[in-house]
């Protein structure tokens, strides 16, 4: 007897371990700002800690709101992320051209939001196909 429910796609489980990233990373911004933003090679100042907490809100919100969505949702929470990552990116790659940031923080960053980026992207030419 054959059904129709269609195969996970092979990018689910990425898709939910970036979820879980987002939400990790969003907490340790929230709890440990000064910590984060010295590990990046930042220093930290009162209006960085309050930005990186601002940044860790949104990361928590992404993740929580992606892996708590029914199915059918999912790809819209999916495209949410991935429009924040692609707009991060391009952000630190200018940062990165500019030379304005240190450039292994930079490029840190830009690693870390690009490969988001590229999960994200990967899905979404999937789903388009």
């Amino acid at each position: 007897m054959a059904t129709n429910i269609a195969p996970p796609s092979p990018l689910a489980g990425a898709l939910r371990g970036l979820a879980v990233g987002r939400i990790a990373l969003g907490a340790a911004a929230i709890a440990l700002p000064r910590t984060l933003t010295v590990a990046f090679g930042i220093h930290p100042t009162p209006e960085l800690t309050y930005m990186t907490r601002i940044f860790g809100a949104r990361a928590i919100a992404l993740g929580v709101g992606y892996l708590t969505a029914p199915a059918e949702e999912r790809p819209r929470w999916q495209r949410v992320g991935l429009m924040v990552d692609i707009i991060d990116t391009a952000h630190g790659a200018a940062h990165v051209v500019r030379g304005d940031l240190p450039r292994p923080t930079a490029l840190a960053m830009v690693t870390l939001t690009g490969s988001y980026m590229t999960v994200g992207a990967t899905r979404l030419a999937r789903d388009l196909r």
